[in-house]
């Protein structure tokens, strides 16, 4: 028997696409099967290092966890990575293959599309079954031409197709069935059925909707899967700001740039229940509030990112962070920022060659550089007064840095490359700690011990965020394996395959 295509299309961006295939990815894996998640093409600045060498969406490396798959760069063949309003950095198969911007990425299409296939008839290979994330919605007809995100992929391979709609958003039988309106009869005839998500209330009351649904439509709805909340999981690309926490120990401040990326590194610190973490932007929180930690992330446009962040007057409000004894956290691109100088020779980021002044905190000069660096990393990390402990983490960064070692503190020890000295600096007055590793703080110890740094020594509890992560996969397929009617969809599987033989 060959493997089983099933793909996942949205009526919207953050339908529920991602968190669907991952509850699909765990269901199907709890009945025996060897289950691959796959994206053909994703846009985002969250990437994952591959345990092959290059980098895919994180969404992707979240649902191969929820396959019980170390993740590889066939489950996301095509990443693109914004680096500007029209402009992006195009990565095939894990590895950078261009910058274009939109008009010229079309008509690259028919390149990056190739690699689509390719990788999906590799995991079809290898699996019983291929799960599939589409991107955005098919009913944007402007992105049809071409496309390799949605329907274009689904006619390609020739597999069934489940729309997601998100019910919380307002109007979603209009979603649906404008949806499916916007579809070619062909496209329409493989769409085995819609689910609607993060619903709330009495589930009596969606019923005669969904009796209209079915009957306007001649798809049935496969499950109705409630708003669950208190879940951990990777966000793709958009940064979550809803957190609560009544009584912290520890004040966190974020400065939110355009060009922000890799931002789930906070995640396993967002999760604490001692901990806050403000997040400020313009559209966020308008104000800089006083904390006891600030965190420069990493950065798509590490330069345009510095020149918006001194724009906000924010290097001044570093500046009286760090006077008043506040502590400060730079990862990959914020580890650049807190340098001398970052100077871009060849154009990676910018379109001429330029060279950015950096906040100066630290003794490093960075040289923008074409090769990428992407490693997944092991080591221990050592802070003042406290004992070592384990740490892992990954590399992405385009730029060799070079540290005036004399005027820092070497903390973290990379197994694999002990001379690594990005991979964790602290300045001598003990407030600024620096690493290009991101996953940071996702070991329990390396969290805590973080922890205790930015407040001067408290305890904390001790959280696992992998643990955490992994009860959220559960909890999530619990839920679908509640709510989805099975054998509804089996009957419209042999439905599909009968039409197609």
């Amino acid at each position: 028997m060959s493997a089983i295509t099933l793909m996942v299309q949205g009526t919207t961006s953050d339908a529920g696409k991602s968190t669907l295939v991952c509850a699909l990815g765990r269901a199907f894996k709890r009945r025996g099967l060897s289950v691959a998640p796959f994206k053909p093409q994703n846009m985002a600045l969250n990437s994952a290092v591959t345990i092959d060498g290059g980098e895919i969406g994180r969404a992707q490396a979240l649902q191969a966890q929820a396959c019980g798959l170390e993740p590889i760069t066939d489950f996301n063949p095509v990443l693109l990575k914004p680096s500007s309003d029209i402009g992006c950095q195009v990565i095939i198969n894990g590895q950078v293959a261009a910058n274009l911007d939109a008009v010229n990425y079309h008509d690259y299409k028919p390149t990056a599309m190739s690699a689509v296939l390719a990788a999906h008839k590799r995991l079809v290979q290898d699996f019983d079954m291929v799960v599939v994330e589409g991107a955005g919605s098919p009913a944007e007809i402007n992105l049809r031409d071409r496309d390799i995100a949605n329907m274009g992929f689904a006619e390609a391979v020739d597999c069934p197709v489940i729309i997601i709609a998100d019910i919380d958003r307002g109007g979603v039988f209009a979603h649906l069935t404008g949806t499916l309106a916007c579809l070619s009869q062909s496209e329409q005839d493989r769409v085995i059925g819609f689910v609607i998500n993060r619903f709330r209330g009495d589930r009596s009351l969606l019923t005669s909707g969904n009796e209209w649904l079915e009957r306007q439509t001649g798809k049935p709805v496969l499950a109705v899967l409630p708003y669950l909340q208190g879940l951990y999981l990777d966000s793709e690309d958009s940064v979550a700001v809803e957190q609560n926490v009544e009584q912290a120990k520890l004040q966190v401040v974020v400065p939110v740039y355009p060009r922000i990326s890799n931002h789930n590194d906070l995640d396993a610190m967002r999760a604490h229940p001692q901990v806050d973490v403000n997040l400020v932007g313009p559209q966020l929180t308008p104000q800089f509030p006083p904390a006891d930690l600030m965190i420069l992330m990493g950065s798509k446009n590490t330069q345009a990112d510095l020149q918006w962040l001194k724009e906000q007057g924010w290097d001044k409000a570093i500046a009286k962070h760090l006077r008043y004894g506040g502590k400060v956290l730079g990862i990959c691109g914020g580890l650049q920022m807190l340098g001398q100088l970052i100077d871009d020779p060849l154009a990676i980021e910018s379109t001429r060659d330029s060279a950015s002044n950096g906040l100066g905190y630290l003794p490093i000069s960075t040289t923008l550089t074409k090769d990428k660096a992407l490693t997944l990393k092991q080591g221990t990390l050592q802070l003042p007064n406290q004992p070592a402990v384990p740490i892992s983490g990954y590399e992405i960064h385009a730029g060799v840095s070079r540290v005036d070692i004399e005027l820092v503190s070497h903390v973290v020890a990379d197994n694999q490359e002990p001379e690594n000295i990005g991979a964790g600096l602290l300045s001598k007055d003990n407030q600024i700690l620096a690493s290009y590793w991101h996953g940071l703080m996702d070991t329990p110890q390396a969290l805590d011990a973080i922890l205790q740094w930015a407040s001067g020594g408290d305890s904390f509890e001790l959280i696992d965020y992998q643990q955490l992560r992994e009860q959220s996969i559960d909890a999530l397929a619990d839920s679908l394996e509640r709510e989805f009617d099975w054998p509804v969809y089996q009957q419209e599987m042999r439905a599909y395959r009968h039409l197609r033989a």
